[in-house]
């Protein structure tokens, strides 16, 4: 204490403890790679105070602005899968790894994109070029409005996923309206067992039924 000349062990007894000054809280790389037009916003609060966030249009964003590339580690499995974020796969020297983002350290703002449930909210589309991972609008987006994702025909079948359409000209023959329906399992080849979604099949351990 150098107010009374002491060598304390703890605090100091006449003067009281020290005054803490906390350093200032930097936010992470991906908040940090955010841009100046698009902002995060907490969607749900769910228990131990894990945030559902999702990305919102500050001002109108052109059609055809494209966005990345997705910024993730190269992973044969994934450590951290979120139902309402697209699971992402690329190419690279002939294998097919994940885009996996553990954190907030190691990725970029595109990992806080959501996943489009429906034709009329997907405002991006999700694509593979030259082994990266780019977004882009497929109609004019006004501000307030939240970026959803979902991924192009061609990377649907990489993916081994359905694909949602887009009328987006008035000369395209319109679709059937898309209700929600039961997604259809994924099953294993081996095992047989059945999943919800692709990635949990991919991580699952498989036993085949004939060495149970």
């Amino acid at each position: 204490c150098e107010d009374c000349g002491k060598s304390l062990v703890g605090e100091c007894k006449l003067h009281g403890p020290l005054i803490r000054a906390k350093d200032r809280v930097i936010p992470s790389r991906a908040r940090l790679t955010l841009p100046h037009y698009l902002t995060l916003r907490v969607l749900e609060l769910r228990a131990g105070n894990q945030q559902i966030l999702g990305v919102f249009a500050k001002k109108v964003i052109q059609k055809r602005t494209q966005f990345g590339p997705y910024v993730g580690q190269l992973s044969t499995k994934l450590t951290r899968y979120d139902e309402s974020r697209l699971v992402l796969q690329v190419l690279k020297d002939g294998g097919k790894y994940f885009l996996d983002t553990p954190n907030e350290d190691c990725g970029n703002w595109m990992m806080f994109v959501r996943l489009a449930r429906n034709q009329e909210e997907q405002t991006l589309v999700a694509y593979q070029h030259c082994g990266e991972v780019y977004f882009t609008t497929v109609k004019p987006i006004e501000p307030h409005t939240e970026l959803k994702v979902w991924y192009a025909a061609d990377y649907a079948k990489f993916m081994e996923a359905s694909a949602v359409f887009i009328k987006e000209e008035s000369d395209v023959c319109p679709l059937p309206p898309v209700e929600k329906e039961p997604v259809d399992p994924w099953i294993c080849s081996s095992c047989r067992s059945t999943f919800a979604t692709f990635a949990l099949l991919e991580s699952h351990q498989c036993i085949p039924k004939d060495r149970v």
